[in-house]
């Protein structure tokens, strides 16, 4: 019979993981026959995976990846697009992370490149790893917003801590010279303190075309480029691929979800 004020204890002291596990031990008559350490450390254990999962969910939220569901055994490997499976596996052990390197996703819309952002985003969020994924027009945005209200430093000081940041769409949309020494201010708080991965349709080679002034386009790209992984996707549409299902009849998971 389940001890109903010891289950209401661990309620009030927030062990809701345990208290769950000891009435799932009190349904189970084979626990009977397990001695106090045996149950004691299944209680902990539960306890454990449940704030485990706690945390995770909250990571999950904090990032807001364009894709939630997004993940690398999903990733399609079958259609010819660049893609190398020994990056993917590289990058994969997260230790570019760690080691504040960043990564560069490339290629024409719809091959993909946001959804392997997000694959690798929520693949550091179940290893413990802070992430934050903002477009860069809605960076921007943050930006005007933070002038104004008179936080901008607060948001530098904020994404700076971030230990990977996901900057999708760099190069959607011309940056002011205002914006561009924002995004300059961005990338040197976090230049060999954090890891940050982009996505964009421009090739790497015309981004300093892209951010026009010469002497800024120097300074963000050497805090950006210089240590980075590149990935460098071609190919055809995959919508365009998912318009037409009759030429790939069983197309993989990441071919149903939005890609980019």
């Amino acid at each position: 019979m389940l001890s109903r004020p010891l289950y209401d204890t661990m309620q009030d002291l927030g062990l809701r993981g345990m208290a769950r596990a000891f009435e799932r031990q009190h349904g189970q008559p084979t626990t009977a026959d397990l001695g106090f350490d045996e149950r004691f450390a299944l209680l902990l254990d539960a306890e454990r995976l449940e704030r485990a999962n706690y945390r995770y969910a909250q990571r999950l939220r904090w990032a807001k990846l364009p894709q939630q569901n997004a993940c690398l055994e999903d990733l399609d490997h079958r259609t010819p697009r660049g893609l190398d499976k020994r990056v993917v596996a590289q990058l994969s052990d997260l230790r570019w992370v760690d080691q504040h390197l960043n990564v560069l996703i490339v290629g024409p819309t719809g091959v993909g490149k946001s959804y392997l952002a997000s694959a690798l985003a929520h693949h550091a969020c179940k290893h413990e790893i802070g992430v934050r994924c903002l477009r860069l027009p809605r960076l921007i945005e943050e930006f005007a917003k933070a002038d104004a209200l008179r936080k901008k430093s607060a948001l530098f000081r904020q994404l700076a801590k971030v230990p990977l940041l996901v900057l999708d769409d760099f190069g959607l949309t011309p940056l002011a010279d205002t914006h561009q020494r924002d995004l300059l201010e961005l990338l040197d708080d976090r230049y060999d303190k954090a890891a940050t991965l982009v996505t964009s349709q421009l090739p790497i080679d015309g981004w300093h075309a892209y951010l026009g002034d010469p002497t800024l386009a120097d300074a963000i790209l050497d805090r950006l480029v210089h240590n980075a992984y590149r990935i460098v996707l071609k190919g055809e549409s995959m919508r365009a691929r998912r318009a037409h299902p009759a030429t790939d009849p069983s197309p993989p998971k990441e071919a149903a979800a939005k890609t980019d």
